[in-house]
């Protein structure tokens, strides 16, 4: 194990933020070889209504009850197709699970299906009992129609004291602090991606301060921030703004 650690940071220094297009890492075989898988669902059932814990198998929806009138999450064929009532409800579409681990990950198959134009898919990691950070927002791998983005909320715009002064300076109309924007640019990295509308197997790890993301087995986007190192990542969690159909969803801990 520690031979294949030094052949993969040969390969992709700890100063890189995209992962190199030759990088042989396979993080699903990482998660398989090394983890234990705590949580799958194939989605074969029936929903029950449109409340929180509508989906069932220990899902759960932070925005459901807000427009229980409205389903934002239906199980038809073996797809969780999320449809978002964003506007009605003031928030995408938030649907989480128990998971648990420092170093893990999911595995997810999901497509975009065409529905909206503008169709994209935040997942990622929480702890509700983190305090110091809004809601618990740990880190998250971004989907949109043109790029992917990973995220480090713990230590970057969810910590309390720099969304207080992020919000200051709005109120104000003014520019952050250029030390505070410094920071921030450290603390994700966004790399370019043409979307489809086809079925892909999205994995989606940390292992200590690296967040890694694969599509289809490649390895697309890397980062180091120290938040990807939270010892407890207790959620995981999709944020869905439109539309997202999600087929299958596994989650490992290896640590």
């Amino acid at each position: 194990m520690k031979t294949f650690l030094f052949t993969t940071l040969l390969l992709a220094p700890l100063a890189a933020s995209s992962a190199d297009s030759a990088t042989p890492r396979n993080d699903a075989a990482w998660l398989r070889e090394n983890g234990q898988m705590i949580f799958h669902d194939a989605f074969e059932r029936e929903e029950d209504g449109n409340l929180a814990k509508a989906i069932g198998n220990g899902w759960n929806s932070a925005t459901a009850d807000r427009v229980p009138q409205i389903k934002m999450a239906d199980l038809d064929g073996g797809i969780l197709k999320i449809a978002s009532a964003t506007k009605e409800a003031k928030h995408a579409a938030h649907i989480h699970h128990e998971a648990g681990f420092t170093d893990g990950g999911a595995v997810v198959r999901f497509r975009f299906p065409g529905l909206n134009p503008a169709e994209s898919l935040q997942l990622g990691f929480v702890d509700r009992e983190l305090k110091g950070v809004h809601a618990g927002h740990l880190c998250y791998g971004i989907l949109s129609q043109s790029s992917i983005t990973l995220i480090d909320h713990k230590t970057g715009v969810m910590n309390l004291e720099i969304r207080k002064k992020r919000e200051e300076a709005q109120a104000k109309k003014e520019k952050l602090p250029a030390d505070l924007e410094a920071l921030l640019k450290t603390k994700q990295v966004v790399i370019p991606w043409k979307a489809d509308h086809e079925w892909h197997e999205l994995v989606l790890v940390t292992e200590g301060d690296e967040m890694r993301l694969s599509i289809d087995g490649k390895v697309l986007a890397s980062h180091h921030s120290e938040g990807f190192a939270h010892p407890m990542k207790r959620w995981f969690s999709f944020l869905v703004p439109s539309t997202v159909w999600i087929d299958d969803v596994k989650i490992w801990k290896v640590k």
